[in-house]
């Protein structure tokens, strides 16, 4: 391929380059793994633990849902980059529900599903909440995991360096999803 520009005496050059094309192999792959059944949410939860990350705005997320629902809760922290202690996974159980957030770069992402798919493993109903940017990703990791119907909700990407009422106006928007799913009918 020849691109044509100028140069700083602005004259026309010429220069040479070559696209190669490279086939980029899944680092999920394919396996043999056990299915997960996933818990179901039978009735409006009377508690719902919101186990946070730590990411940019998560917290303006987390809150606004939790303003809205209005149901006991309990609010769980942990790093974006790893996963959630022994400990913290004992504090998230103690709800009817887990909410995760937030999926919103490969290695965040990673953690919010394979915590969650920790917690189903345990009987404990989760929703995961990644950016849109990162939900076929979130969908092929629990898949490899062995639970393909993990429930998880796409906010609009990016959530970090919004202002509060930008964060609160993605998150309104996928409200009605999150009730849905928490059978909460209003």
């Amino acid at each position: 391929m020849i691109i044509k520009f100028k140069d700083r005496k602005t004259k026309e050059t010429d220069m040479r380059i070559n696209i190669i094309e490279k086939e980029v192999m899944d680092p999920l792959g394919e396996s043999e793994v056990n299915k997960i059944e996933l818990s179901l949410i039978l009735q409006k939860p009377d508690k719902i633990v919101y186990l946070d990350n730590t990411k940019p705005n998560t917290d303006i997320i987390l809150d606004t849902i939790k303003e809205s629902l209005n149901i006991d809760s309990i609010d769980v922290q942990k790093p974006a980059g790893a996963s959630a202690t022994e400990e913290q996974i004992q504090e998230a159980k103690k709800g009817d529900v887990v909410i995760l957030a937030l999926g919103d770069c490969g290695s965040c992402t990673t953690w919010v599903i394979l915590d969650a798919t920790r917690l189903e493993k345990e009987g404990k109903p989760t929703i995961c909440i990644c950016t849109h940017k990162f939900t076929d990703y979130a969908h092929s990791l629990a898949k490899a995991q062995g639970a393909e119907d993990l429930r998880i909700i796409e906010i609009e990407h990016p959530i970090a360096g919004l202002k509060e009422d930008e964060v609160e106006e993605k998150t309104e928007k996928i409200l009605p999803e999150v009730k849905k799913m928490l059978n909460i009918h209003s």
